[in-house]
């Protein structure tokens, strides 16, 4: 595709929609941070870049750029880790952070209305001081909302209560050529014609940018226990995850991590993890209305870990504890990242009942590839992180050995009717294992989806499914 390089004719036009030149950057003035995701492995610069307040400032932008063949790239706050929101075609891209008001709760038919830069922090202690919750819960608090729709964000809650397709009622989408459209709405059910909305969700930001969002909530959860499961090693721990779910009593989440994971943890933040007897750990969260409510269903599986080898069972019933575990487990990412000095991420996912093998695969990966590999996930749905680590090696050992190692990871995923992405997206790093994983005949309708929301491909090209 020939896009137009953007001219001072095209900064002029921006600068009388956007009427505030403090919210455009150009040049010297656009910082680095616009350049690449939270990863930085995918770095271009856009042309410009534009703080919009609305979405009529977005659709007139979008309006003007498809008349002009100007590609565009929307942008949250830049946590994702696949390159989604990079400009790999330079050109325009617009920031929707300013875009962060929540604008109604709707307490007769349970929902919120949002701006997609509304943080995911913001948003759950909002609706939860209203006795209200948003069940979604990605690891990164500080992504926007308008970022875990594109993203269909998945996060720790999902064993329980599903990712973040399952809670978007309704959005508000400026499409490429600059139209504003609603998809879906604050119904519960729509049988009417084409699931538009769930096109949306998921599609990173190449069939239009997110302007609004209903979001789904839930009655708040009187009650939460945490469990802390120590085990002897890590295939005792990820062989207990199967029948935990078998035994009917489904956690909220499910984790698991290792000792050197948590060291990590550790030193980034500076406290105690409040156990150091074992090498892997099940991390589980139960919630309800009451402590009674909830206490059989943990009972039954604490007793469950024992019976299969668990060290202990220590329960976290205190506000302290419970922060301290969890900070720690929030912190995983940061961590690791702060222990090497660069990585790239693998975010597999396979069905639940194949995780213990993915998992001791991944963990003894290293010793085949010669390279370090740090893992955490979701146990108790089958999404997997692995973290592979440069560390020392030159820029080709790194190139060889990431590449044989991501190569291997997703092989076995596969082999295990797994997917590429369980929820960090595909992007532009991505895209080789997506079209390895996929059929032809998917990926070419996935192209045609692409192709008739937008003809010109202006919209975030080179990302997910496009060549």
């Amino acid at each position: 595709m020939d896009y137009k390089k953007l001219d001072e004719k095209d900064l002029e036009y921006i600068k009388q929609v956007i009427n505030d030149d403090e919210r455009i950057l150009s040049g010297e003035h656009i910082n680095e941070e616009y350049s690449h995701d939270e990863l930085s492995g995918t770095q271009s610069y856009p042309d410009v870049v534009v703080k919009a307040a609305n979405a009529q400032e977005i659709s007139k932008i979008m309006s003007y750029a498809y008349e002009h063949t100007i590609p565009v790239t929307p942008r949250g706050a830049g946590t994702g880790l696949v390159g989604s929101s990079v400009a790999m075609e330079h050109g325009i891209m617009i920031d929707t952070s300013l875009m962060n008001q929540i604008l109604e709760l709707d307490e007769e038919n349970l929902t919120v209305t949002v701006e997609p830069g509304v943080l995911l922090m913001e948003l759950s202690a909002f609706v939860e001081e209203h006795d209200f919750f948003y069940p979604p819960d990605p690891g990164e608090k500080s992504a926007t909302i308008g970022g875990n729709i594109s993203t269909n964000a998945g996060g720790m809650r999902a064993v329980k209560y599903g990712v973040t397709r399952d809670y978007v009622r309704g959005l508000e989408v400026v499409l490429p050529n600059g139209s504003i459209v609603e998809f879906g709405g604050k119904i519960v059910k729509n049988s009417s014609g084409y699931a538009m909305k769930d096109l949306m969700v998921g599609s990173e930001g190449t069939l239009g940018i997110i302007t609004k969002a209903v979001l789904k909530l839930l009655p708040l959860p009187k009650k939460a226990i945490s469990l802390l499961i120590p085990f002897k090693d890590l295939n005792s721990a990820i062989q207990t995850v199967p029948e935990i779910i078998k035994s009917k009593s489904i956690p909220t989440a499910i984790e698991f991590m290792q000792r050197e994971v948590i060291e990590d943890a550790e030193e980034y933040l500076g406290k105690k993890f409040p156990d150091h007897q074992a090498d892997a750990y099940l991390l589980l969260k139960f919630d309800g209305n009451s402590a009674e409510e909830i206490e059989a269903d943990y009972d039954k599986v604490a007793k469950l870990c024992l019976s299969q080898g668990a060290l202990d069972v220590l329960i976290s019933d205190t506000e302290e504890r419970d922060e301290s575990i969890w900070k720690a487990r929030g912190a995983f990412l940061e961590a690791i990242k702060g222990s090497t000095t660069y990585m790239d991420e693998v975010d597999v996912v396979v069905p639940r009942n194949k995780i213990s093998e993915m998992v001791e695969y991944m963990h003894n990966l290293h010793h085949e590839v010669d390279i370090r590999i740090k893992s955490f996930g979701h146990a108790g749905d089958g999404n997997l992180h692995a973290y592979i680590l440069k560390d020392d090696l030159t820029d080709e050992q790194w190139e060889e050995r990431m590449k044989m190692a991501m190569d291997k990871i997703y092989q076995k995923a596969a082999e295990l009717n797994g997917q590429v992405s369980g929820e960090h997206g595909i992007g532009y790093a991505k895209k080789p294992y997506l079209n390895e994983s996929l059929e032809e005949e998917t990926m070419n309708i996935m192209r045609g989806i692409k192709a008739a929301f937008d003809p010109k491909n202006i919209l975030n090209p080179h990302k997910v499914c496009q060549i």
